[in-house]
């Protein structure tokens, strides 16, 4: 009896003693333990994070730009739901969310560039807890940390400097990338170090200038000591280093300076910051050209049928374009001739089950080719209303990712901009692309009339197509035949049909 009435009694007291805890009434002789329960609680170390990072939104996406936020801090955000858009290097996605819960803090604002994947742009918290007191993560950040700063050294220790390496008695030699920095500061490149080969003033010495603040800041030479300071005439060594001469070819020795709001001197220029999708452009081209070994071939197709049809159509209310007949064509003639259909990869040829034409479409941030998927089963008319669909959103720039990689063949047209003809470069891995001029009228000598009176003159409808194929896939022989298959289905668009 009298242990159980103890450890009524220790039970009453532990209780008062956490409920004055709960109410801050601090006693210093509370227990510790109390004490650190009650700082490890959540409503003192903030609700749990849920990371959301930069995802890869294409297989060549290495880095996107953060066009748009599409939820507000302290929204409620559930699965599938629209975060924020994203500038890959095709297009501009939107990023949908993959967990139910609250965005709390948004990391990288609106704007932000070149954020490399896997970084954290934004953390939420689940439902029912508190976004105002959620933790942040430390950024994932592809800069290496800085190093810390090297310890004092005594004040009786004087820092020895190495000496500097004597500049060369010739003209200034100076690094593009040192060039460029001490253009566009303004700085004079006499007052710059070289530490490079032969008296080069490198791209470190011009930063190391930058460095020192004011001190180089000035572009003035240096000039002698008034004379006030010194009456004697000054050593020769003193003097501000004279001009060099022009070299014999008379290029500058370093461009000059430009001033905003002035016409720019000759050898002066502005860097424009390129986009996501142009820097994969250039890349993409760059390993077009110098990988694929490009063969090319011409033909010109009769384009009268065609035209024929097309008035035809339009009396009905069914409005197609010529470009619509030539894919539909090379869609047709690559069901035709499945070797032609076929893509390079590391181990050889891959022969492809599906026809998908890409075809390419000019937008203010570049070049983009949506694919019209399965493109010989279907009409011309479905063709038309694919195409305008897909040219539409990539002008927008809304395209998705699976509407613009997996094409088996492309078409470019520039007849529209008055070109007669031209040469693509291939779109890889693909192996063949199909260039389209414009059309014109051309007179030419016919075997017979057509009232059996012998040769006669009469004027055609004529459009030259360059096929740019894969020499590795596509030998000229082959790609002779294909195009002669597709004038064949050109100029007798009741061929396609039946194919």
């Amino acid at each position: 009896m009298a242990a159980s009435l103890w450890l009524g009694r220790r039970a009453v007291l532990t209780g008062l003693r956490i409920i004055k805890i709960k109410e801050c009434h601090w006693s210093p002789h509370g227990g510790r333990g109390s004490f650190r329960q009650l700082f490890q609680s959540p409503s003192f170390l903030g609700a749990a994070p849920m990371k959301v990072q930069m995802p890869a939104l294409s297989p060549t996406m290495e880095e996107g730009n953060i066009v748009k936020w599409l939820k507000k801090e302290g929204e409620a955000v559930a699965a599938g739901d629209a975060l924020c858009e994203i500038e890959t290097d095709k297009a501009v996605v939107t990023m949908e969310s993959n967990d139910d819960g609250v965005l709390a803090k948004i990391l990288m604002e609106e704007g932000s560039k070149n954020v490399r994947l896997g970084t954290l742009i934004a953390v939420m918290v689940e439902e029912g807890e508190d976004w105002k007191q959620v933790e942040i993560p430390s950024l994932v950040s592809s800069q290496p940390a800085p190093s810390p700063p090297p310890a004092a050294a005594p004040p009786s220790a004087a820092p020895v400097a190495p000496p500097p390496r004597a500049a060369p008695a010739g003209p200034l030699r100076l690094s593009p990338a040192a060039r460029h920095i001490l253009d566009t500061h303004g700085l004079d490149p006499h007052l710059a170090t070289a530490t490079g080969p032969r008296g080069l003033i490198t791209k470190e010495d011009a930063l190391n200038l930058l460095k020192k603040g004011d001190a180089a800041h000035c572009v003035a030479p240096v000039s002698a000591p008034p004379a006030a300071l010194a009456p004697a005439a000054p050593a020769p060594t003193l003097a501000a280093p004279a001009p060099s001469a022009a070299p014999a070819s008379g290029r500058p020795l370093y461009p000059p300076i430009s001033v905003p709001g002035k016409p720019g001197a000759p050898g002066t220029f502005t860097e424009v910051p390129a986009s996501n999708v142009r820097r994969v452009i250039a890349q993409r081209l760059t390993q077009s050209k110098t990988t694929i070994p490009h063969a090319y071939a011409s033909v010109d197709c009769d384009l009268g049928a065609v035209l024929q049809l097309r008035k035809e159509l339009a009396q009905e209310e069914i409005k197609v374009s010529v470009n619509d007949f030539i894919i539909k064509a090379a869609a047709v003639t690559l069901k035709e001739m499945p070797e032609v259909n076929v893509t390079w990869s590391g181990d050889g040829p891959q022969a492809l089950d599906s026809i998908h034409i890409s075809i390419a479409v000019a937008t203010d941030r570049g070049l983009i080719t949506p694919i019209i998927k399965d493109a010989a089963n279907k009409g011309v008319q479905e063709i038309a209303a694919n195409a305008k669909a897909l040219a539409q959103k990539a002008r927008a720039g809304k395209l998705l990712p699976e509407e613009y990689q997996g094409g088996s063949f492309s078409v470019s047209n520039l007849g529209m901009f008055g070109i007669s003809g031209f040469s693509a470069v291939i779109n890889p891995p693909q192996s063949c692309i199909l260039a389209v001029g414009r059309s014109r009228d051309e007179l030419t000598l016919t075997p017979e009339g057509q009232d059996g009176s012998g040769p006669s003159l009469r004027t055609r409808q004529l459009m030259t197509v360059t096929l740019s194929s894969d020499g590795r896939l596509v030998d000229d022989e082959l790609a002779s035949r294909f195009l002669d298959r597709f004038r064949a289905n050109l100029e007798k668009p009741q061929r396609m049909a039946l194919a």
